[in-house]
């Protein structure tokens, strides 16, 4: 009982001293603009062994913050349906390999001309070196609203990629090995059959276990069953792919895709979110707390310059791999900086190299250091990212959550030219409306001319808590958004009921995608437009008001008919005898109506 108690004592005073150190670092560096990874580092570095030494054993602190990258890794997955990973497939399969092999064999050039170790020792070390830090630039291409664009998507199929090649570096390495051969160790091609065999064993468990279970999760309306369900699938997940060798984040990433489909994916994300945040924090005061300054101190001038050289060399190749792949100068700048770091599996390849007998335990401590050091860099570079990219928007607006808007019964999702018109007209009828939008530059813009938009992703269910959607009368999403549909809005919808949603559909494919739930009020982003057009033109022709009526009531009704048919059937081409001139060319135009 005394050493029972003696354990939770200790365990309660390491928590409080990491925590503590990690809130008062956070808070400065974020104060200074640096951002909160650098916070976490400096904490690390300063109560770490060779600081102060006042906390516990780092690696134990790795291991459970590595926790962090798990779930950030299936909640990016949930974001991406299979469809949309499937249309990535380039960059995930070429580029990605393009810029670790490239990368790498670099940096395996540099080592063996700058140190005297052998090529083996060389290319284990240089290798790793090619990858950057999933930990460290998902979230901030999260936070910016990036994630979505040209090269936050190939950003982040350069990342999925290195996720991958785990396996073929563990299996170089395990080639290379001087070490004596463990006892039914499986080869590198056994391996990765093992990985494929476990993947489709993911997908088939997400398709017929997990949803069916979420299905009824969501029937019962328990949010701690929900928690307990998605860090299952986490877990489950991660546990089979670690078992067999592979990436555990890889596993989580796999199961999050499974379920991106998923009406109640932003249940999921609003659940395990808080859990990410604080064990990627912990993740990061781990990396600074196993920093061995006593090698810095030894080398200084090595250590600084291949840190910098790393992150020079990787900077020139993945520009000049974006400027191949399609991007332009300024977000290829922007990616080859965002992903110019090493990478946290860096450490686990040292490791695994050292236990191979290919390199000393001081190179493995001297490689740690420069991956940390180049981490250390990422905020300073991605402010001159952004200067560079010129996005004044990043450091112009202020971006307020929505928690702190004053009380109101309308909320608008999305401030572009639509969701503007929408706002205008509640509030001219006298309701109070909260406005949310997630591109800064929107923000920014509204801030000029003295509106308030608090920042966010509006579809997720805990950010439209905190905005009041629970006393909201109407909640409108006016987002350019040709994904969202029915499934994904039906959670929100039993989440506030008191709620009418009213829904902006990009074209008559989103219209149908959002029929299945006739508890939303659909429009058409141009159809009305269109048709008065079409009115005033035929006015200005010499028709009549009754003919011009009655021509307008005869095509919202053909085109009505036309949409049910085509919901019904869920075929485009259904009840084109209802379209005038009896074709469904309107399907094809330019016009989005």
């Amino acid at each position: 009982m005394a050493e029972g108690h003696h354990f939770l004592t200790d365990l309660l005073t390491g928590a409080a001293l990491l925590l503590g150190a990690a809130l008062v670092a956070v808070l400065l560096f974020r104060k200074l603009g640096l951002g909160a990874v650098l916070g976490y580092l400096v904490a690390g570095i300063v109560i770490g062994p060779d600081g102060l030494g006042l906390s516990g054993d780092p690696e134990t602190i790795l291991g459970f913050a590595e926790v962090g990258i798990i779930l950030l890794l299936f909640l990016v997955g949930l974001e991406l349906s299979p469809s949309r990973l499937w249309l990535m497939r380039r960059d995930i399969l070429l580029f990605g390999l393009l810029q670790v092999a490239l990368c790498g064999l670099a940096m395996f050039a540099i080592i063996s001309f700058v140190l005297p170790f052998s090529w083996q020792a060389a290319l284990v070390l240089g290798l790793p070196l090619g990858l950057s830090s999933t930990a460290q630039v998902l979230p901030l291409l999260q936070s910016r609203g990036r994630l979505k664009t040209d090269y936050g998507e190939k950003s982040f199929a350069i990342l999925l990629f290195q996720d991958i090649s785990i396996v073929p570096l563990l299996t170089i390495v395990a080639a290379l090995s001087r070490a004596p051969a463990a006892e039914g160790a499986p080869s590198g091609f056994l391996l990765a059959i093992y990985a494929v065999l476990a993947i489709a064993g993911l997908i088939l468990a997400g398709r017929y276990i997990l949803s069916p279970l979420l299905r009824l999760v969501g029937r019962v309306s328990e949010r701690e069953l929900f928690i307990v369900t998605g860090l299952f699938a986490v877990c489950a997940s991660a546990a089979l792919m670690q078992s067999i060798g592979v990436s555990a984040a890889l596993g989580a990433f796999v199961a999050g895709v499974m379920l991106a489909d998923s009406p109640y994916r932003h249940e999921l994300e609003a659940d395990i979110d808080p859990f990410r945040s604080i064990l990627l924090g912990l993740f990061f005061l781990a990396v600074g707390m196993m920093l061995d300054l006593d090698v810095i101190i030894e080398e200084p001038l090595l250590i600084v310059g291949l840190a910098a050289t790393l992150v020079a060399v990787k900077t020139v190749i993945i520009f000049g791999l974006g400027r191949l792949f399609g991007l332009g100068n300024r977000p290829s700048i922007v990616m080859a900086l965002l992903l110019s770091q090493g990478g946290e599996f860096g450490f686990v390849l040292f490791a695994a190299s050292q236990g191979a007998l290919l390199v000393e335990p001081e190179a493995a401590s001297l490689f740690g250091a420069i991956i940390t050091l180049s981490m250390a860099t990422t905020p300073f570079l991605m402010i001159l990212a952004q200067r560079l990219a010129r996005e004044r928007y990043e450091s112009n607006a202020v971006l307020v959550d929505p928690a702190a808007a004053p009380p109101s019964n309308v909320i608008v999702v999305g401030q572009g030219r639509f969701g503007q018109t929408v706002t205008q007209i509640m509030q001219a009828g006298g309701h109070q409306v909260t406005m949310i939008d997630i591109k800064p530059q929107q923000i920014e813009r509204s801030q000029i001319f003295g509106r308030q938009v608090f920042y966010g992703d509006g579809t997720r269910i805990d950010l439209l808590e905190r905005a009041g959607a629970a006393e909201a009368c109407a909640i409108f999403f006016c987002i350019d958004d040709r994904e969202l549909d029915a499934e994904t809005l039906e959670p929100l919808r039993h989440r506030f009921p008191k709620a009418r949603i009213f829904v902006r559909a990009y074209d008559r494919r989103q219209a149908l995608a959002l029929m299945p739930d006739d508890g939303l009020r659909v429009t058409r982003e141009v159809f009305e437009s269109s048709i008065s057009m079409a009115q005033q033109a035929l006015l200005e022709l010499g028709a009549s008001d009754s003919a011009v009526i009655q021509a307008v009531d005869e095509f919202r009704r053909r085109d009505g008919t036309r949409l049910t048919e085509q919901f019904a059937s869920g075929n485009m081409h259904a009840g084109a005898q209802h379209s005038f001139g009896g074709d469904d060319s309107d399907d094809f135009a330019l016009d989005k109506g």
